[in-house]
This record gives C-alpha cells, sequence and structure tokens, in this order.
C-alpha cells in the first residue's frame, strides 16, 4: 500500500464502513421525442431503486447490455452525476454531501477518458500524479513502469494523445487510474478497443493492483469470461435494475445454466450482446 493511500484510508470516519453502500439508487433521463412535438421529452430511468454494497478489497463485476445503467452507476458513484433519489456511499462518504472526499478515494477508467490532447501519455501521467500529491521524484521511474505493465509501447510516450487509437489511450487512461492505487477503482469497459495481448495485460495489471495495493474494485463490462475470472461476485443490471448479485456458480446455479451467458438470458428473457459502444445513457439529454 502506498504512503498516499494509506493516509487516505486513516482518514476515513467509519472503518467498519462498506467500501461502496449504494441504497435505492435511481436516476433519471430524458430524452428529446420528436412524436411530442419540438420540445417534447420522455423521462428513461436509467437506475431503478439499485441497492449493493462492496466489501474493502473486493471486485464486483456487474453485465449488462448499453442502456443497462452500467456508465451511469459508475458516474454517480464518481461524483459526477447526481442521484435523483437513493443513496450511495464510498468508505462512509456521501457521494453527494461528501463529494471532495469520495474524488480523493475513487479512480475511474471510461471509455470516453478525457486528456490533453496535445500532451503526450507520459506528460498527461505527471499532470495526474501532481494533481494527487505525487513528487516528479516519486513518478519518473513509476510511469514508464506502469506505462510498460499495460503494454504501451515504449516508443510512443512522447507522442501527442491525438495522434494515438483509442485502444493506446484506453491504456493511458487505465495507467492514470493505477498511477495512484486509489483506494476504490471504478472501471467502466477498461479493455474496450484492446488487442487481444493488451487486454491479458491489462486484466492482470487489475489483478496485481487488487492484491498488491488493498484496492476494491467495481467493474462494469460486456466480457462474460472478464468478469466470471476478475470478480468474486458478478451482477446482472437491466434496463436499471440490478436483478442479481454473487459468486458466478451461484449465478448459473440460481438459474439452472451452465454457462454465465445462459444465467443472463434466464434472468434477463434476452441474449447477451457484446457491444462496445457506449450505453445508450451517455447519449441522454439532460434535463
Amino acid at each position: 500500500m502506498t504512503n498516499i493511500q494509506q493516509a487516505v484510508i486513516e482518514t476515513l470516519p467509519r472503518r467498519e464502513a462498506p467500501a461502496v453502500g449504494v441504497r435505492d439508487l435511481r436516476k433519471e433521463f430524458r430524452r428529446r421525442d420528436r412524436k411530442l412535438g419540438r420540445f417534447g421529452r420522455r423521462t428513461r430511468d436509467a437506475l431503478d431503486g439499485v441497492s449493493f454494497s462492496m466489501e474493502r478489497g473486493e471486485t464486483v463485476a456487474i453485465l449488462g447490455q448499453n442502456g443497462s445503467g452500467k456508465s451511469t452507476l459508475v458516474r454517480l458513484l464518481s461524483t459526477l452525476l447526481l442521484p435523483d433519489g437513493g443513496s450511495a456511499s464510498i468508505f462512509g462518504h456521501d457521494v453527494v454531501a461528501d463529494a471532495r472526499a469520495v474524488r480523493r478515494l475513487v479512480n475511474r477508467v471510461s471509455v470516453e477518458a478525457s486528456f490533453f490532447k496535445k500532451m503526450s501519455a507520459a506528460e498527461n501521467l505527471s499532470y495526474a500524479a501532481r494533481y494527487y500529491g505525487m513528487t516528479a521524484r516519486q513518478t519518473r521511474s513509476l510511469i514508464p513502469e506502469i506505462l510498460e505493465r499495460v503494454g504501451f509501447p515504449a516508443d510512443r510516450r512522447d507522442e501527442p494523445m491525438e495522434s494515438l487509437s483509442r485502444g493506446m489511450q484506453q491504456k493511458v487512461a487505465l495507467a492514470r487510474a493505477l498511477l495512484t492505487s486509489p483506494v476504490l477503482l471504478l472501471l467502466d469497459e477498461p479493455t474496450t478497443g484492446l488487442d487481444p495481448r493488451s487486454k491479458l495485460e491489462v486484466q492482470e495489471f487489475i489483478r496485481e493492483i487488487r492484491s498488491n495495493h488493498d484496492s476494491t474494485i467495481l467493474l462494469c463490462t460486456h466480457d462474460l469470461a472478464e468478469a466470471e475470472t476478475l470478480a468474486e461476485r458478478v451482477g446482472i443490471l437491466d434496463r436499471g435494475r440490478l436483478l442479481a448479485l454473487e459468486p458466478a456458480a451461484e449465478l448459473t446455479r440460481r438459474f439452472g445454466a451452465s454457462t454465465l451467458e445462459e444465467a443472463f438470458f434466464a434472468a434477463t428473457g434476452r441474449e447477451f450482446e457484446a457491444d462496445e459502444e457506449e450505453d445508450d445513457e451517455d447519449r441522454e439529454v439532460f434535463a
């Protein structure tokens, strides 16, 4: 565990609090509907009464199709969205009332990660490290090491981000999140756009971060195998509702399935369609 991470954990108000506590969490979006006229809007529940908890050091995977609410859940937990009902807390800190404290504990990787496009991968990581209070001496060797571990080519570290492919940018996003060894790591499709070898490298690094840095991990993914191999518990999120959350083996037994994909179908009544595009809620119109 890093000194920074230990200092953050020591400031937690209640060490017995769960790493993540979600109760009846709700989020609504309003979308344009031409059938209702020029200014017509219709409301859709992106999350509808979601409740669950995670213990410190646990890895939980959430499976869901586009529009299921996965990205909305991650954004609410990382304080990027405000809930319309219910509550969520990170190590006892309410995501609304104690947003600043939550941001110190959380790091997020998503398919639409933002960067300083004119800056290089190394420069973006260096900037992020300064934000978290790390010194140049601490990151001089750490940044190249992390980039290498996620499979980022050494000869491209000084290229501007705007010249990199989506897959390359995704590697930098993961490296940035792992740089500070966050207490809670929120991963929203972390291996999307990566080639098979890089995908395996990233998955192995996720395991290492969890075991060596005492991190708690919430993984939202469309990759069934990834969910099954990385997480102790797997959740099924469908149309904003959390239908189940338990170990993969128990999930398949409950639905009388031989595979996780069959269990997903039994729970939702729909085939699981892996899709690397952003969830539908990413394109909602905010009211």
